[in-house]
């Protein structure tokens, strides 16, 4: 994928930029008395982070709690004065956007509901024009990086260059453990097309409780993202959304505390040179495991051939899952895990079929091709 952003990296725009970006505070706006004993228990340990608050709160169903509206911009502004942290919230529409323009608030970010609508990232972005405040887009519900990359330059070409995006997680209806499965390799490709885009990691919303957190923020820094968003409560029991995933303040900076903050690289010359060598061993791996791959694929076109010849169907049920039995039990004893084994099958199974689907129909396509009347130009 390729994804070319005109943007200012995070550490030029963020003057007391230390990893990670701290992005704390409660999923909803409350009260101002809660916003500020929350914003003054984390500016006490962590003066250079930005406060969070949900302002208007995409639900479901109606009837719930969908925000506090208005007021709590007012309630924005007084945390800002008093602590001195920067804030942020939530906009899904122009309207979000100029309210939060006139009262004040330094960063804006889009939901995983609107990165999901086109038109509506289109509508923030037509009402960002000519206005420099940091944006950032959250990835949308399912796991399609086309529509993130495309939120990002929607915001992008309206002429907002401090950008990022936040991992969320994605809905699936096998997220493990998760509330929203991680699905890291989407938040790798990202980054991966667009290096210096900084990405955010909201463990809260992954993760679904607060059991989880420690765990996904180090995984996050392991995965060398640039910050971390948490929901955190003065008290989380009577949150009126996502109780059930805040954290205390004291919670939050025994979690910040105890982060393993690796760098990315090295100035030290024995280790790159080790380093240089292991990569070196796994980059011949790599070109095995991709011939191997590509004989698999040639044996796999010669069976779809013979199943063609003898009128047999391309999948077989049984043989796969016998193939995917046998080859977990023999990954296990191998150390690899049951899931790695799956996933590794599941893609090549998927372009065995492909290749003998594609057998079959050229030789459908050339034993029938399509008559001049039936042929549309």
């Amino acid at each position: 994928m390729n994804l070319e952003l005109d943007i200012i990296p995070l550490k030029k725009w963020v003057s007391t930029y230390a990893k990670p970006l701290l992005i704390a505070g409660p999923c909803s706006a409350e009260s101002e008395e809660q916003m500020l004993d929350t914003a003054k228990q984390i500016a006490a340990f962590y003066p250079n982070s930005v406060f969070r608050a949900g302002i208007w709160k995409p639900r479901t169903r109606p009837n719930t709690f969908e925000g506090i509206g208005d007021i709590g911009l007012k309630w924005m502004q007084a945390v800002k004065r008093e602590t001195g942290l920067l804030t942020a919230t939530e906009v899904a529409n122009a309207e979000h956007v100029e309210k939060c323009l006139k009262h004040g608030i330094d960063i804006l970010w889009i939901g995983a509901r609107t990165t999901v609508n086109p038109f509506s990232v289109q509508e923030i972005a037509d009402a960002l024009k000519g206005v420099d405040i940091p944006v950032f887009v959250k990835n949308p519900i399912y796991p399609d990086l086309q529509l993130w990359a495309g939120a990002l330059e929607r915001i992008n070409n309206a002429g907002i260059k401090k950008i990022a995006a936040i991992h969320r997680g994605f809905y699936s209806y096998d997220n493990g453990p998760f509330r929203n499965s991680p699905k890291w390799e989407l938040a790798i490709e990202l980054k991966t097309a667009c290096p210096e885009l900084p990405v955010i990691c909201d463990p809260s919303h992954i993760g679904g409780t607060p059991e989880l957190i420690p765990y996904l923020a180090q995984k996050a820094m392991d995965m060398d993202m640039d910050g971390l968003m948490i929901e955190t409560h003065n008290s989380p029991i009577s949150a009126l959304s996502d109780a059930k995933q805040q954290i205390t303040p004291i919670e939050l900076n025994k979690i910040i505390s105890e982060l393993n903050i690796r760098s990315a690289s090295t100035a030290n010359i024995e280790v790159q040179t080790k380093l240089e060598e292991l990569r070196a061993i796994i980059h011949k791996l790599d070109n095995d495991l991709l011939e191997l791959l590509a004989k698999r694929m040639v044996v796999s076109a010669n069976i779809g051939e013979y199943k063609r010849d003898n009128n047999v169907t391309v999948l077989q049920v049984a043989h796969w899952r016998k193939l995917v039995e046998t080859s977990i039990s023999s990954g296990y004893q191998l150390g690899l895990t049951k899931e790695f084994i799956k996933g590794i099958y599941q893609l090549i199974h998927d372009e065995s079929i492909r290749k003998q689907t594609e057998v079959m129909n050229i030789s459908a396509l050339l034993n029938n091709p399509p008559s001049s009347e039936n042929t549309q130009i």
